[in-house]
């Protein structure tokens, strides 16, 4: 049996909980306006998410296709201080992922094994440890906090100074971590990464400038465990037409890392164990329209569907103007 929650907006614009059970039915959560707080409420009485759910599963039944056409469902996470929400990532995770990023580096590093390749290579031999033990540490990145998040539907921001504004289809993981410091998994969500691969390309030093940008997330959340092999399509549509897709596959079966061995070397760091704060952190990709020659430009639509999710993650690129960044002495 699965399990999803969403966030939705109601038309007086109240907010809610509801959940999608395997009849695709979604129905409302009582009591709740947030996952945040139906998540806090679980860790207060000791109980798991979905207990949680179901004693408060109501009869009422929202309409999915409306919500979608109205644009009100939002993130499946969100925080009240935007600040405590983290979002961060890890790359060279996935079989093949190494290919495109040595592709960009290759040139610059004279046609040696580029540390993108030697960071894939050490991915493949140390990254899915035996049980118990710890396995070699991944890429990791910062993208920002919960002002970055963009919900299903809502425009994707590209800074006017970005060379580059280009999706990363994938699966990312959504925690909270509880009074005692622990991080809780609540559960997956499909994910948009979106970056900027020609600042990256120019020098890979510049990888953590190109990831400093908002990130889409679908509006599911599946709460258990993710299906070893996840299977789904990206498109880039232009003027209403596709311009560019190509399937993508996630999931543990085809990734150099266990989501376990991802897990610990984010949450080894002190500083993200702080309770109440949440974190949305990135497994990585293989496939981007980018390592094709696709160069995206403004009203450009992103579209990731992937099962066990039924929602479509949809967004368009919108440029967008940046505050000056002069600094003045105080």
């Amino acid at each position: 049996m699965s399990l999803r929650l969403i966030q939705v907006r109601a038309a007086d614009g109240q907010r809610g909980v509801a959940a999608i059970g395997d009849d695709g039915v979604a129905r409302k959560v009582k009591g709740f306006a947030s996952t945040y707080e139906l998540a806090q409420a679980a860790l207060k009485n000791g109980a798991t998410l979905a207990a949680t759910v179901a004693a408060n599963l109501a009869d009422e039944r929202l309409d999915l296709a409306e919500l979608q056409a109205s644009k009100r469902l939002l993130a499946p996470i969100d925080h009240a201080d935007p600040a405590h929400l983290y979002l961060t990532g890890t790359g060279l995770t996935h079989l093949g992922s190494a290919e495109g990023r040595d592709k960009m580096h290759k040139a610059a590093a004279g046609g040696t094994l580029t540390d993108s390749m030697r960071m894939f290579n050490m991915g493949l031999e140390g990254g899915k440890p035996a049980a118990g033990q710890v396995g070699v540490q991944p890429e990791w990145f910062y993208k920002g906090d919960g002002s970055c998040v963009v919900g299903t539907g809502e425009a994707l921001p590209s800074p006017d100074f970005a060379l580059d504004g280009s999706e990363e289809p994938e699966i990312a993981g959504i925690y909270l971590i509880d009074a005692a410091g622990n991080p809780r998994r609540l559960g997956f969500c499909l994910a948009n990464e979106f970056s900027d691969h020609i600042t990256e390309r120019g020098n890979y030093l510049w990888l953590a400038h190109s990831k400093l940008r908002h990130a889409a997330l679908g509006a599911e959340l599946l709460v258990g465990d993710l299906p070893a092999d996840v299977r789904g399509m990206s498109r880039v549509i232009r003027d209403g037409k596709t311009l560019w897709e190509k399937p993508f596959l996630t999931g543990e079966a085809n990734m150099s890392h266990t989501i376990a061995n991802l897990e610990h070397h984010h949450f080894k760091y002190g500083l993200f164990r702080r309770p109440g704060d949440v974190h949305v952190h990135f497994y990585g990709t293989a496939t981007l329209s980018f390592s094709e020659g696709i160069q995206t430009r403004e009203g450009d639509v992103f579209e990731i569907h992937a099962p066990p999710f039924s929602l479509p993650l949809r967004n368009s690129l919108q440029r967008v103007e940046s505050p000056a960044a002069g600094v003045k002495a105080l």
